[in-house]
């Protein structure tokens, strides 16, 4: 073979390496390209664009109050800069102060009666979403010196008894509890909401109320709790909802999210409410 043969041979060799080196070149730049897409700078970038500020006001029902300030404390954490407003009540007064324009961005209601005052009004976007369920329980004063044992106990005379008012969500369920057992029972006064109700007893102003299991579990030592049967006819769903006029509706979305996660519904669970 002769030198010149041999040259061109070495020249074409070299050429088809440079080539591949070119080609891998292109490949890497390529995937480079696409791994910088998802990498963490990218995705802290994207998350910075969704970055939650301001005020978030929350209508409540009462017997939420220990789950959802817990909920709000760690909504605030998990979101630097935003704010979670709470305002704790009876389902039928929040109801009629968002229909009368009450500045509000998230409804948590505790009966899905109380929570269509809303929606009749139009207040509500979308459809509320159930996120958990709660049951009634007799709270008595510690040690349940009256022997109270079932809802007929509570008929007793000279017990001192409180319900919740019949507009609300607790009262209700109280009434339909007492009316499947056929039983006629006159309180010693009706309360505007189930703190107020069992505070009553927690204060020793009255010998029992007709509560919340959370309440009751709320409460630690203060009270005893008496479950009983008809509680379980008498069960009331809670649903949660954005509100139509939400100043901050990114944010509320947030917190309803945050409150039908896994992790809200443990908090949630532990404080004794019932899966949806």
């Amino acid at each position: 073979m002769t030198r010149s043969v041999r040259r061109t041979r070495t020249l074409q060799v070299a050429g088809a390496g440079a080539a591949a080196l070119l080609a891998l070149s292109a490949c890497s730049s390529s995937d480079d390209s696409s791994d910088s897409s998802s990498s963490p700078s990218a995705a802290a970038s994207g998350a910075s664009s969704q970055k939650l500020s301001g005020t978030v006001t929350v209508f409540a029902a009462a017997s939420l109050k220990e789950s959802f300030t817990t909920l709000g404390k760690e909504f605030e954490q998990q979101h630097p800069g935003t704010k979670v407003s709470f305002n704790f009540g009876g389902s039928d007064t929040l109801a009629a102060s968002i229909t009368s324009g009450a500045p509000a961005d998230v409804f948590a209601a505790a009966s899905a009666k109380t929570m269509k005052i809303v929606t009749d009004k139009g207040d509500a976007v979308g459809t509320p979403a159930t996120f958990v369920r709660n049951q009634l329980e007799i709270a008595t004063l510690p040690g349940n010196p009256d022997k109270i044992a079932s809802l007929k106990d509570l008929t007793k005379s000279g017990l001192k008894v409180v319900l919740c008012d019949k507009t609300v969500p607790c009262g209700a369920a109280a009434q339909k509890a007492l009316t499947a057992s056929d039983l006629k029972l006159t309180p010693a006064s009706y309360e505007q909401d189930v703190k107020s109700a069992l505070t009553k007893v927690e204060l020793k102003e009255a010998d029992a109320a007709v509560v919340y299991k959370t309440d009751v579990h709320a409460a630690g030592d203060k009270v005893e709790g008496v479950e009983f049967p008809e509680s379980a006819k008498a069960v009331n769903d809670y649903p949660i909802t954005l509100l139509k006029d939400a100043g901050n509706a990114t944010a509320a979305k947030a917190f309803i999210e945050l409150v039908k996660s896994a992790e809200g519904q443990k908090v949630l669970n532990q404080a004794g409410f019932l899966k949806p």
